[in-house]
């Protein structure tokens, strides 16, 4: 397992790309919003017995946020509502605010670089709390698949708004199927490390 990529974030944490050289352009992101840590430990742990794996990982997007417990980055911009979309919107300062303009945040533009550089053909993000398998683009037998393992419903719609999210940058706009598994939060992460480390074998395959 190689470090292919990385930067550093404003509070000088780094943000990594791991992945070896017979990678299979299948992306996994942890932790975009630092309050949803569950990413970050289920893909380390899938790596400490996995080193041989073709995924990219990126296990924590939001170092800061994760730092802080906060959903947004260091910045009090949500990750998931900044990418230069059609739909991005100059929000009110909370936590969902988009940032001052598309594409401000170090993490996303880490992403776009990524995104540009490796061509990923699937995205998997690990969010939680809503139990669901969310997707956007061509990913529907992809995530009907995913949630037979993991028992979640499979929704193609979050349910409310998201401008400038990364299910609409990569997904929709890019047409590179892109999933969101959203984790029970109530769950003890431990619990969700089998069905999730049998979603990633899915996407070895």
């Amino acid at each position: 397992m190689q470090t292919l990529k990385k930067t550093f974030s404003k509070n000088h944490n780094e943000i990594v790309l791991l992945g070896n050289d017979n990678f299979k352009n299948i992306l996994v992101i942890g932790v975009f919003h630092g309050d949803e840590p569950q990413g970050k430990f289920l893909i380390e742990q899938y790596l400490k017995e996995n080193n041989d794996t073709r995924l990219l990982f990126i296990p924590c997007l939001n170092p800061d946020g994760m730092a802080q417990n906060t959903r947004t980055n260091a910045n009090g911009v949500d990750l998931n509502r900044n990418f230069p979309t059609k739909n991005w919107e100059l929000t009110e300062k909370n936590e969902f605010f988009g940032g001052t303009c598309a594409g401000s945040e170090i993490e996303t533009r880490f992403i776009m670089k990524i995104i540009e550089k490796y061509n990923p053909h699937l995205i998997l993000t690990l969010h939680a709390p809503f139990k669901v398998v969310n997707y956007d683009g061509d990913a529907e037998k992809i995530s009907e698949k995913i949630s037979q393992i993991i028992n979640y419903p499979v929704e193609p719609s979050i349910g409310y708004p998201t401008p400038g999210s990364f299910g609409t940058y990569a997904g929709i706009e890019r047409k590179i199927p892109t999933i969101t598994l959203e984790l029970d939060e109530e769950c003890p992460v431990e619990n969700l490390t089998e069905p999730v480390h049998k979603i990633f074998k899915l996407l070895e395959m």
